[in-house]
């Protein structure tokens, strides 16, 4: 039986076991396995690591243990500049697009309501997922860790939030999409873009009262539904205003 050493850092722990938490502990192995199906096997997902060492060496996820080997594991990163050394992720998606699993339908009206290109449904099965990530680019957002694990998810991140606000925070911290909110562009309902609509093209359409106090109104390319400015867009905005101040203080 041979043996290597690991340790894992910052939030990669949260993935494991009290007892191998912010600690390095020793790992009982037969053969030569991948350093990937090691790192999986101990619970944590590949998408959310971007560096391994092997004996202080930057390794891909194909390298193979050997007895004796000291492995350091690290998560994602955005904002270090670890260009020197071998970054396991594909590089980074030239346009943000998420697809979300059934358990995050409220982050999914948040990340429309800022204008990112959101897919969700209540029955998206697993295989799906993982299929659309891979074919359309997009980034798995999941609380499933297994759904991390699939070998065709090479952009993914597990949420740990609970509340879809906090969610939110964690999301935007994570891929550092502050820059990039440009809210009211999608529709929160089908993710379809938003484009202006006369009155007149949608008068029909509008209760008498929206009729006489509004005057611009948008209309989604997708499901043909019409917005206006109203109070859920005035408590929208204070939603906003309040995420990003969380984000600025913390």
């Amino acid at each position: 039986m041979n043996h290597a050493s690991f340790r894992f850092y910052a939030e990669l722990n949260d993935f494991l076991p009290l007892h191998r938490k912010q600690v390095i502990f020793s790992h009982a192995f037969d053969g030569q396995p991948s350093v990937k199906d090691t790192i999986e096997a101990l619970g944590v997902p590949h998408t959310e690591i971007d560096l391994i060492l092997a004996n202080g060496v930057s390794v891909d996820f194909s390298y193979r243990l050997q007895d004796g080997d000291q492995i350091s594991v690290y998560p994602v990163f955005e904002s270090m500049d670890v260009s020197s050394v071998l970054r396991l992720r594909p590089k980074p998606l030239r346009e943000v697009r998420f697809v979300l699993d059934t358990h995050l339908g409220r982050l999914a009206s948040h990340l429309r309501m800022l204008g990112f290109d959101t897919l969700y449904r209540n029955d998206f099965a697993d295989a799906e997922l993982a299929r659309i990530s891979s074919r359309e680019r997009r980034i798995l957002l999941t609380k499933d860790r297994g759904l991390l694990k699939r070998n065709e998810v090479t952009h993914g991140a597990f949420v740990r939030g609970i509340h879809p606000r906090a969610q939110l925070i964690e999301v935007l911290r994570r891929f550092d999409l502050v820059g990039l909110i440009n809210p009211f562009q999608r529709c929160i309902r089908c993710n379809g873009l938003m484009k202006p609509a006369r009155k007149e093209d949608v008068f029909g359409e509008l209760p008498p009262r929206i009729r006489q106090e509004h005057d611009v109104f948008q209309r989604c390319e997708g499901c043909a539904q019409v917005y206006w400015r109203g109070s859920h867009y005035q408590r929208m905005q204070r939603f906003i205003s309040q995420v990003l101040s969380e984000i600025q203080e913390g």
